[in-house]
């Protein structure tokens, strides 16, 4: 039987508080339904009793079946390989389907077509907010938007196929202090399948263009500043019987949040042992001072790092048509044909070419695995077993006047090896890019081994070979001051494809 895809109305009513939003219930009346997309704008007396007052309403409205609710901080990222090829898989899926319908990892009867046309709409406001994006952008954007809806809402459909989804379902979800347009339409796409939603912005507006503001209705409470709002979970400790829950909804996700509120580990004393000639004698805080000698990672001469620039690679960027738009460095991250670059250098190509030292095959890809506009990181893959290059742990923190090697391609020189010292540490907002302008560039390391437009997505490594940075930007009014994305900023990036 073919499902009857209703459709959304937006705001109908006025919402003027935050008891309105938890209050308000939409329901399906001849195909169309009522839903609410709010951004709550700055803190007004008693915030944090609001929100919280909002989390006990809803609470009990879940002990009586009535709703879904959760509030979040943040959504999560995707950490492994097979992830990203799943959600890719849908993606191709979605567009044979005539972008009419898609199938994750959430069952439901009609729920296949509701996403799908949602996914539709949410693609095309982004493709207005960015013409001219490439297919593989456009892919990797639905990519995160299908692993976040799964995420959200796979505590609240059962496993079973044979769980129908409900277009009167009450589903509503609080989140704190969205920053970004991506996240912030994953949210209205979450309106296109029924859900009310509110955005808790009380450290600022999001950045957004006027199209995007329309699609949400503005609630001003005050003053924007920062306060502390427990997580929702912790509610659970004041409320801790759930027993009355309605059948039709999974108590799974309750019963988790509930047991995790709770959890205290404690690990007993052991009873005292006489020492016994097999047991080692106790260390001398004398002998704990000295420092512990690891053979394994030693310093490197400049010959010994410089033959590292065969895990460095040359990156060619092309249009739709194949002709060539630009380059720039990338770095191998990921055996399994795992590199990492800038976004600045990736994200208007339709395809690229690699070239990798003492390799006469250039390798050609469409695959951009993921990316992060805010931080100008791009992970592309080719089909090709690497040599990856490791990335620093953090042991020791970075200090000026460190010494550095910065290898990449400028001006198409490829694998060009120089040497600097680490000069400072800076904090960028809105850092102009080849393409783009990154709003924030944090915690970025200024070098100055000398580099030039090619060396972007190149590595900056310490003096055991260990990636501590990737090659950004550079002043062109100044001589050698570069800068560099850190390895704190990647390590979480790359996490899931080393």
């Amino acid at each position: 039987m073919e499902h009857q895809i209703i459709t959304y109305m937006h705001n109908g009513m006025r919402i003027n508080s935050i008891e309105a939003f938890g209050n308000i219930r939409g329901s399906v009346h001849q195909n169309c339904k009522s839903v609410y997309f709010v951004r709550v704008l700055g803190m007004g007396a008693g915030y944090q009793e609001e929100i919280l007052k909002l989390d006990r309403t809803m609470l009990q409205s879940m002990q009586e079946g009535r709703l879904f609710y959760q509030r979040i901080k943040t959504l999560p990222g995707m950490h492994t390989v097979e992830e990203a090829d799943y959600y890719a898989d849908c993606y191709r899926k979605w567009q044979r389907n005539n972008r009419s319908s898609i199938e994750t990892k959430t069952k439901g009867f009609g729920l296949p077509q509701i996403l799908g046309r949602a996914l539709y709409q949410t693609v095309e406001k982004y493709r207005r907010i960015k013409p001219g994006i490439s297919e593989t952008i456009e892919r990797n954007f639905v990519v995160k938007l299908m692993h976040w809806f799964d995420a959200m809402m796979k505590e609240f459909l059962a496993e079973s196929t044979q769980r129908v989804w409900d277009e009167n379902a009450n589903i509503k979800l609080a989140v704190h202090n969205v920053i970004k347009e991506q996240e912030y339409l994953f949210y209205y796409l979450f309106t296109l399948v029924g859900a009310d939603v509110i955005l808790f912005q009380n450290k600022a507006d999001i950045a957004l263009s006027s199209d995007l503001k329309e699609l949400s209705s503005e609630l001003v409470l005050g003053g924007y500043g920062d306060v502390s709002i427990p997580d929702f979970s912790r509610i659970y400790e004041e409320n801790p019987s759930h027993s009355s829950m309605g059948e039709g909804m999974n108590t799974n996700v309750f019963d988790k949040a509930l047991n995790e509120s709770k959890i205290r580990v404690v690990i007993p004393k052991r009873p005292q042992r006489k020492q016994t000639q097999e047991e080692p004698a106790p260390v001398l805080t004398s002998q704990l001072q000295q420092p512990i000698q690891n053979p394994a990672r030693t310093e490197k001469s400049f010959e010994q790092l410089a033959l590292l620039a065969s895990s460095v690679v040359m990156i060619n960027v092309h249009d739709n048509t194949g002709e060539p738009m630009g380059f720039g460095s990338g770095i191998m991250v990921g055996k399994k044909g795992y590199i990492l670059t800038n976004y600045h250098v990736a994200c208007h190509g339709n395809c690229y070419s690699v070239r990798i030292e003492n390799d006469a095959t250039i390798y050609q890809t469409r695959e951009m695995i993921k990316y992060d506009y805010v931080h100008d990181l791009a992970l592309i893959r080719i089909d090709r077993m690497l040599n990856p290059l490791p990335i620093y742990q953090g042991k020791q923190k970075l200090v000026r006047g460190q010494k550095v090697v910065a290898i990449g391609s400028p001006l198409g020189l490829f694998n060009s090896v120089s040497d600097g010292i680490i000069s400072g540490f800076r904090k960028f907002e809105n850092v102009h890019m080849r393409n783009h302008v990154s709003p924030v560039c944090a915690d970025m390391i200024q070098f100055t081994a000398p580099i030039s437009d090619g060396s972007s997505g190149g590595a900056v490594l310490n003096l055991f070979g260990e990636v501590i940075g990737m090659t950004t930007a550079g002043f062109d009014d100044g001589q050698n001051i570069n800068l560099a994305v850190g390895y704190e900023v990647i390590r979480p990036f790359i996490q899931g494809f080393l």
